[in-house]
């Protein structure tokens, strides 16, 4: 447990490493210009170096669809519910989709190593590109209030170098073609850098946000959505489903994964209320670090 919590605290310092390094040199600094270098060029390597790590089985490559399952699941009792809980259009958008946009890439995946080991970066990588869908499909959909494209959506996901980067390194791990140990080495640099980057740049956003206080009702509603309700039913999902305890431990790890600054970026673009949303992103990475110790409890249960 020391060890573990020891671990998470590595992570985050890299995370005050980016708050720090924008509240001393403000706009000299542009996350936008290492956002660009993480998405397009090392989260190649990361992908690629995950899911060449281990054979692609049956317990690998359903744990993405039980996570979509599960949130999808989440997402039709939500946003039926949100209907009655909440008048304002914009709150019921975000009371419906906000829990659900989970941060899987910037702090799942390196969370993900500091409790569970390298083993399960082909768990947190598969979960995150389908959390990646999710995004650009059920996302911007709520957001957008029904109003978007369904074929620019997904040309959006199309434009992803990672889904290229995960589509070569499956044909290579099912065709047992194995990375020669000095290129391996290669992809762990870019990994490990993509990483570290991805934490830099969540502690950069953090410092971005402007808080407003948002309705209690809709914190109330957003944070027991995330913390509770779709734990719960994870749980109860998980303990009567056979797979062995590592891909349960992982799948529920990266569920409880507070909310993404994807939800902020997306909203933005369709004029709904961003202010709020930045305060729910920020609120839930408080109350995961509350979380994140009591869960590693859950996590030996299954």
């Amino acid at each position: 447990m020391l060890d573990t919590f020891i671990a998470i605290l590595g992570i985050y310092l890299f995370i005050l490493v980016g708050f720090s390094s924008k509240a001393v040199f403000k706009q000299k600094i542009d996350p936008q210009t290492l956002n660009l270098l993480s998405v397009y060029f090392l989260q190649v390597f990361l992908t690629i170096w995950g899911l060449t790590k281990r054979d692609i089985d049956f317990e690998l490559i359903v744990s993405p669809f039980l996570y979509l399952g599960i949130i999808l699941s989440v997402l039709l009792f939500s946003s039926v519910l949100a209907k009655f809980v909440f008048k304002d259009k914009s709150e019921r958008s975000i009371a419906s989709i906000a829990a659900l946009i989970g941060n899987t890439g910037n702090l799942g995946i390196p969370l993900g190593i500091a409790v569970f080991g390298e083993q399960s970066i082909p768990y947190t990588t598969l979960i995150n590109l389908m959390n990646v869908f999710f995004v650009y499909t059920f996302g911007v959909y709520f957001y957008s209030r029904g109003r978007f494209s369904i074929k620019a959506s997904l040309l959006n996901i199309l434009k992803l170098p990672i889904l290229y980067a995960a589509t070569i390194a499956i044909v290579l791990n099912i065709s047992h073609i194995h990375i020669p140990q000095v290129l391996e080495k290669t992809l762990m640099m870019g990994a490990y850098t993509s990483m570290s980057i991805q934490l830099i740049l969540f502690g950069m956003y953090m410092y971005e946000v402007k808080l407003k206080q948002a309705s209690k009702k809709l914190m109330f509603y957003v944070m027991g959505k995330k913390f509770i309700f779709i734990p719960v039913l994870a749980y109860i999902v998980l303990i009567n489903i056979d797979i062995p305890s590592i891909a349960k431990s992982i799948l529920f790890f990266e569920l409880l994964m507070p909310l993404a600054v994807a939800n902020v970026n997306i909203a933005s673009l369709y004029k709904n209320d961003v202010s709020v949303i930045t305060t729910l992103v920020l609120l839930s990475s408080f109350v995961f670090l509350g979380v994140l110790l009591f869960s590693l409890d859950i996590l030996k249960s299954f």
